[in-house]
């Protein structure tokens, strides 16, 4: 019997751990076999000098294709494959807030080991529509002009759309300083090295109190800069999912989804418009919905940066975004030009849930400010020649009368922050 019943025990247990072999390495990915893996798994592959993670992303009736999230110099045929156990999870936890880290939460700031037991799915459905709860609250960034003229509410999706140079990770960090929200998350996907420093350093004043930073730089691969978004959100749903209002912040979308343009021309995916094929604007509801207000849990406020080539709004993935957010901040090279910061048009600007958050008396203020503001841009060069005359248009006259009050409120600077009740009471005295 006890034989009997070793053998039961021995038939029953996986003496060795299943691996497959590289047959074939690509400039972009590489070919397995001898692995039963599904699309999506993790796979681990072992050189003799260097181990890398890589994602199954096409399989075959024996053969599979593994994109790798890092480079594939030192690899070679024959190297092993082993499933990675952790899959599309990552560790979560309080130990990750004040620290700066890479997509799989590994730290990148060279303070330690980062100490958690829970994990987190990468990949996730977003909120179902039913379970979504309605957005009633103002959400306060500290900015004039968002606050008083394109209010945010908690759960709330916004876009910041500008082209490069024009001021978006300056605005991002007046939001990330004005904010009062207990925990804020930031995703720098596909930017510059030296830019992660900088932010840190002189946009943030080097403080990451109640922050957590997750950084896919350009030189790493796309598929890690694809999946740096999803871990960063992933990082504010645990959050939200324990009754946190999160601040979500990612720079940028538009670099999120050239990386997913890469992943999918090398896989043969036929390239629409401006070369994206059909699955880089698939994704981005994927991502994107994932932020918003759950019943019974708490709320992830996202702002999404948008880079627009050439300022040009037409842009197929700004025009994806606009249509899936619930309003969008669009930044002017013109402001900029002039020293105006930040630099909204509040004219090609909307907050789509304003009108539900905010009092009738906000209301008519703003529509006030707008129509008086619109009103003189569309009359600025003949009120500059002298064409215009006072007396014949008292609207006219008194956006001539109260333009200088209209761009002081629309100025701030970077350190500056001010509470939601003073910006009212700012726009208030503006306007009246």
């Amino acid at each position: 019997m006890a034989l009997k019943s070793l053998k039961s025990k021995i038939k029953n247990t996986q003496l060795s751990k299943p691996f497959g072999v590289v047959t074939k390495i690509n400039p972009t990915n590489l070919v397995g076999v001898g692995l039963s893996v599904s699309i999506g798994d993790i796979v681990m592959v072992k050189g003799e000098n260097r181990k890398m993670l890589g994602m199954v992303t096409s399989l075959g009736k024996e053969e599979f294709i593994v994109t790798p999230f890092g480079f594939l110099e030192g690899l070679k045929i024959n190297d092993k494959m082993f499933i990675d156990e952790d899959g599309m999870q990552i560790p979560v936890g309080d130990n990750l807030i004040g620290r700066v880290v890479d997509p799989f939460m590994n730290p990148i700031d060279g303070k330690g080991e980062i100490k958690t037991t829970i994990k987190y799915p990468i990949m996730k459905k977003p909120i179902s529509p039913l379970s979504r709860g309605l957005i009633n609250e103002v959400f306060p960034t500290g900015v004039k002009t968002i606050d008083g003229l394109l209010t945010c509410g908690k759960g709330q999706k916004l876009g910041i759309f500008a082209g490069s140079g024009v001021g978006k990770s300056t605005l991002m960090s007046m939001i990330v300083r004005g904010s009062t929200s207990p925990i804020k998350v930031i995703a720098l996907i596909g930017e510059r090295g030296r830019e992660i420093p900088e932010f840190i350093d002189k946009n943030l004043g080097g403080k990451l109190d109640n922050t957590i930073m997750i950084v896919a730089t350009s030189d790493d691969s796309a598929l890690m800069r694809k999946y740096g978004a999803f871990s960063a959100m992933a990082v504010a749903e645990y959050f939200k999912d324990r009754g946190d209002d999160v601040l979500f912040m990612m720079d940028s979308v538009t670099r999120f989804a050239m990386a997913q343009r890469e992943i999918g021309l090398a896989m043969g995916e036929p390239p629409t418009s401006k070369g994206y094929p059909p699955s880089s604007l698939m994704l981005l509801p994927q991502l994107m919905e994932r932020a918003g207000k759950e019943e019974g849990k708490g709320t992830i406020t996202a702002f999404f940066t948008v880079l627009v080539d050439g300022d040009d709004m037409s842009d197929p993935i700004a025009d994806q975004s606009r249509s899936i957010l619930d309003g969008h901040i669009v930044l002017s090279r013109e402001f900029t030009d002039m020293g105006i910061y930040p630099p909204i048009n509040i004219l090609n600007s909307a907050s789509r849930v304003m009108g539900d958050i905010i009092t009738p008396e906000h209301k008519q203020l703003v529509m006030k400010f707008k129509k008086l503001y619109a009103l003189y841009k569309e009359n600025e060069v003949l009120i500059r020649i002298g064409a215009y005359q006072s007396g014949v248009d008292k609207e006219l006259d008194e956006a001539v009368q109260k333009i200088d009050n209209m761009k002081q409120f629309l100025l701030q600077a970077p350190e500056e922050k001010f509470d939601y009740e003073e910006i009212i009471r700012l726009l208030k005295e503006t306007i009246q």
